[in-house]
């Protein structure tokens, strides 16, 4: 069973960290986006998700359908709790890494590090007086090959301006004429 590869309005980016030079991005996806590819892949009936505590930390099972072996297969994490809801927080997390283990989306792990310049953002001090930015980004497109991420750009959503570029992709040879 293989999982399609994500596409870019399914990749979120994240703020990690900032300061003076700029700030650094991660890239997720969220828990709609996995239901979403385990849907169309499986169908609503060919899978299913449950959670538990287990040593008083919340897990989630995700089991798919196997038609070959005529059985369920299942993969299972842990979640963290959000900053903003606690339980539903953790239940998303733990799904989402479910389904990392079932292999949506694990490309992402294969992310470069993002760096956005300060050129390329606002940097503010925030309400605690440590150095933040309320910019958003997004991918503006990602090419992946093998499960891996080979070219990715990022653009800011307030400028419109690219802000990161990235290609590790052999530069192809000229025809000759």
């Amino acid at each position: 069973m293989k999982f399609r590869d994500l596409n870019k309005d399914e990749i979120e980016c994240r703020v990690a960290t900032v300061n003076e030079k700029g700030c650094s991005l991660l890239l997720y996806k969220d828990a709609r986006c996995d239901m979403n590819i385990l849907d169309e892949t499986l169908g609503v009936t060919g899978w299913r998700r449950s959670h538990e505590i287990i040593g008083g930390n919340l897990f989630c099972t995700v089991e798919v359908y196997d038609d070959q072996k005529k059985e369920w297969i299942y993969k299972q994490d842990v979640g963290v709790e959000s900053y903003t809801e606690k339980e539903k927080g953790q239940a998303s997390d733990s799904f989402k890494r479910a389904c990392f283990n079932l292999g949506i989306g694990r490309e992402l792990y294969t992310a470069p590090f993002i760096w956005i310049p300060k050129e390329c953002v606002e940097i503010v001090k925030g309400r605690n007086g440590k150095l933040t930015t309320y910019d958003k980004f997004y991918v503006e497109q990602i090419i992946i090959e093998n499960k891996k991420i080979v070219a990715l750009s990022i653009k800011n959503k307030k400028t419109k301006n690219r802000v990161f570029l990235y290609d590790i992709r052999p530069p192809k040879e000229e025809e000759t004429k």
